[in-house]
């Protein structure tokens, strides 16, 4: 049974996780995986597992550049890139309780917490 948690990843990039059988190519060919705490390819594992809090802890997601290197590379057309948004969404989300955010409504904490990226990205997307 998929938990809520890999259901929602998967709605939102619009891609079938299961896919993924852990080649390591999205990995080799990162440009930014020396920077990350935990490889692409790791992430999407962390995911199929229905990991959620690991892949909610780790910073990869928010240093992806998403420059698609990973989907070049796969030999499955997983769109690494967009499940990482994704993660990056379900996090926002869960702290924001939805799909539009005040930036004013947020606690102070998180916004301390987040990556300026991170408020950026979920400004430019689900402001009022």
């Amino acid at each position: 049974v998929r938990s809520d948690f890999v259901r929602g990843i998967e709605d939102i990039a619009g891609q079938n996780i299961l896919q993924c059988y852990q080649c390591g190519e999205c990995s080799s060919g990162c440009p930014v995986a020396a920077e990350m705490d935990i490889l692409p390819n790791q992430v999407i594992r962390l995911i199929q597992l229905g990991q959620e809090d690991a892949v909610m802890e780790a910073e990869s997601p928010w240093i992806c550049a998403s420059c698609y290197t990973c989907y070049v590379r796969c030999p499955k057309d997983v769109r690494i890139a967009q499940v990482m948004e994704a993660v990056r969404l379900w996090h926002l989300r869960q702290a924001t309780h939805g799909d539009h955010f005040n930036i004013s409504e947020l606690p102070e904490e998180a916004l301390a917490g987040f990556p300026q990226i991170a408020i950026i990205s979920c400004a430019r997307k689900y402001s009022q």
